[in-house]
């Protein structure tokens, strides 16, 4: 298959991102002339979020409230051959289609995701960012931050999303990691800081390593749902 032959599925789970979802959704408009196709789902938002997404998408779809659920919705109605999953509040790199396709047609894997740089100008906040895609290098497991895609296929075999409420990320790493390791294209996804820094940068830091490693010990993920709302 030619690189002009990969069709890709860019799927938006947002849920009141009226502030944010105009940036990403015009930032995408290139990538829709050339064919790919964008799907925002939005999780019954209470805001302008839908009305301010509709004439900048392939697709507008209504579902109940779950990034989970979104994303499987989105997926369900998805033409490309590859699905990426974008938050509302990230940006791709400017050649990311063409990395990310090139990734998947070269490598032989079946998924992937992006390095990752926070927005904030805080020095803390590099260090996270690289920690955080030296993590996902040695691990193979991704965030959402990170801009995960997929082949639809293999998506669609590992039957997506596990429905639960926070880690549904790490927990289709987990799957998809018995097919093939993650291409881990170096080029930078840039994701917003905001709650980095509105709940203090150190404090967040040691709340996604507690959650990370309570899920890894069973906690369930409802219950770490709760922990992280809280906070």
């Amino acid at each position: 298959m030619q690189l002009l032959d990969y069709r890709v599925s860019i799927i938006i789970p947002v849920l009141n991102e009226a502030a944010n979802i105009l940036p990403t959704l015009q930032a995408l408009q290139t990538w829709r002339k050339r064919g790919h196709e964008v799907i925002v789902v939005d999780g019954q938002s209470r805001d302008a979020t839908a009305e301010l997404a509709g004439p900048l998408c392939d697709k507008l779809l209504i579902s109940p409230t779950g990034r989970a659920v979104q994303m499987n919705s989105g997926a369900a109605q998805a033409h490309g051959n590859i699905l990426l999953f974008l938050h509302a509040d990230t940006r791709l790199p400017d050649n990311a289609i063409e990395a990310m396709i090139k990734a998947i047609k070269r490598s032989g894997r079946v998924w992937g995701r992006f390095d990752i740089r926070l927005s904030g100008h805080h020095p803390l906040l590099w260090v996270v960012g690289m920690m955080m895609n030296l993590r996902s290098r040695l691990t193979g497991i991704a965030t959402g931050d990170q801009a995960i895609f997929v082949r639809r296929d293999v998506f669609h075999r590992v039957h997506g999303y596990a429905a639960i409420a926070l880690m549904e990320d790490v927990s289709l790493s987990g799957k998809l990691l018995h097919l093939s390791r993650p291409a881990c294209i170096r080029l930078k996804a840039v994701t917003s800081s905001r709650r980095w820094e509105q709940n203090g940068i150190l404090r967040t830091i040691l709340l996604m390593w507690y959650l990370r490693l309570a899920y890894f010990l069973g906690t369930p993920a409802e219950s770490l749902a709760r922990i992280y709302s809280r906070r």
